[in-house]
């Protein structure tokens, strides 16, 4: 296998491609010099993982972990069933590719599609390839579930998406071989920690207005409750002596006076990058903007709480 075609097999909000470069920057090298296990508690499409698993071959354990039970049953599905998957991925474009030229059949295809995933009754095989084919052909590639956890995106606009990217399929089910998947809070993922672990987190982020909240990723919403309990995780991982990075929002880039992550960070480092908004319903409010990428590298807080 050519691990250099090894990318996310979805699109997502948030997807971290674009600051894999910083983050390359701010891997400690004790991490990189020798063997290591990487941990990413909240893995969305994997962009990161991927990255860590092709560059850093010293990699000798991965975990990954999602609260979307949809997301790691796919993990699960391409990792053990790849060509069942695939087989039914070429079935699903070549019925929708099918439709090209009839917006009114594609929209009825599509919602058809959306509900019968929504009744969670088929088996993991066809469940995972349906997820697929809505991240391909809804708006933008956004997940999004309302209260009831229903998935509730629209269909894009897309005239003949890739829904089968076969050789990628069978690369990402490859490097998962060495990947342990997990589907629950991200606090469990410290069991899995050793004496050289890095960690990544990628949390749902802190929403910049009220109109720009993508957090329905799960039932459950990640509120700053949320926020100030992963940060006291981070807490207990720097005691313990593992590495971490985090990416956020900059909330502080849209009102200056917010300073919720600066002061709940604020005894560890603290770089705003920029990144590159790719999910909005007007256009010309994508762009650049600044991010948080926060490290505890040479930090020295004392963990409160129970180990």
């Amino acid at each position: 296998m050519n691990q250099e075609i090894v990318k996310p097999f979805l699109k997502w909000a948030g997807g971290k491609t674009q600051l894999i470069p910083e983050i390359k920057k701010n891997i400690p090298k004790s991490i990189m010099n020798t063997k290591f296990t990487y941990i990413e508690p909240f893995v969305g499409s994997g962009a990161v993982l991927f990255w860590i698993l092709y560059n850093f071959p010293k990699v000798e354990y991965a975990v990954i972990n999602d609260i979307n039970e949809d997301l790691i049953n796919t993990y699960e599905t391409i990792k053990s069933n790849p060509k069942e998957l695939i087989s039914i991925l070429k079935i699903l474009q070549g019925e929708y590719h099918a439709l090209e030229y009839s917006e009114k059949e594609k929209k009825e295809y599509y919602y058809q599609k959306r509900e019968l995933f929504n009744k969670r009754q088929q088996e993991q095989s066809v469940q995972s390839a349906l997820f697929i084919f809505l991240n391909r052909t809804c708006f933008n590639g956004l997940f999004r579930v309302n209260r009831k956890n229903e998935f509730n995106v629209p269909i894009g606009s897309y005239k003949k998406p890739t829904i089968c990217d076969k050789s990628n399929l069978l690369a990402v089910s490859e490097v998962l071989q060495k990947v342990e998947l997990l589907c629950g809070d991200f606090e469990q993922t410290v069991n899995y920690a050793n004496h050289n672990t890095l960690f990544y987190f990628d949390p749902p982020y802190k929403p910049l207005s009220e109109t720009s909240s993508f957090n329905s990723y799960a039932k459950d919403e990640f509120n700053d409750g949320e926020q100030i309990r992963l940060k006291r995780f981070c807490d207990k991982l720097n005691f313990l002596g593992y590495s971490w990075l985090l990416s956020n929002s900059d909330v502080k880039g849209k009102n200056p006076k917010d300073d919720f992550f600066d002061n709940l960070y604020s005894d560890f480092t603290i770089k705003r990058v920029d990144a590159k908004r790719n999910i909005n319903a007007n256009p010309e409010k994508r762009g650049f903007l600044k991010e948080l990428l926060i490290t505890n590298h040479a930090s020295t807080i004392e963990y409160v709480g129970t180990i």
